[in-house]
């Protein structure tokens, strides 16, 4: 019965942090912190949180036009679309001017509005091929994943 119970815990607590990291905004930068807090090793932590922040990405990078184009149809939506569309083109010069490189640098800077989900709208809207964009979001994610993990653990273990 331990067993059991033990294995529903740790599934509980990977499929937490995993439902975290595929999340706008939080990422993996804030679900690899989650997961160490609730018990599982960082390198643990950082392999959910990496699987979990990726998933949405193959779904945005096919599927966003479509759904802007859709969705820019009705006044209401039209004014949420253009404002998504402008603050990520205005965001992406640096991808524009670097192209691969600079879409792997701006997922990788764990900063506020750069990230997968930043990243993978901008690729899409910047009409970045799949082919290029999904290695460019795959690496950067990488990089700030090995960031996030090695500074949550530093500061937790100093924490508890």
């Amino acid at each position: 019965m331990t067993f059991i119970s033990e294995l529903l815990r740790i599934l509980t607590v990977e499929f937490k942090t995993a439902f975290i990291a595929a999340l706008p905004i939080i990422e993996l930068r804030g679900a690899i912190p989650f997961g160490i807090s609730l018990g599982l090793s960082p390198i643990h932590a950082f392999i959910v949180s990496f699987i979990g922040s990726m998933l949405p990405v193959p779904i945005l990078l096919l599927g966003i036009k479509p759904v802007f184009g859709f969705m820019s149809q009705t006044t209401f939506f039209k004014k949420i679309v253009d404002h998504l569309s402008m603050k990520s083109i205005k965001k992406s010069d640096k991808i524009v001017k670097y192209g691969f490189i600079g879409l792997i640098i701006f997922v990788a800077i764990p900063l506020p509005g750069t990230g997968v989900w930043s990243g993978t709208l901008a690729a899409a809207l910047l009409d970045i091929r799949f082919k290029t964009a999904f290695p460019a979001i795959l690496l950067g994610n990488f990089i700030a994943g090995m960031i996030i993990m090695t500074l949550s653990y530093g500061i937790i273990t100093h924490l508890f």
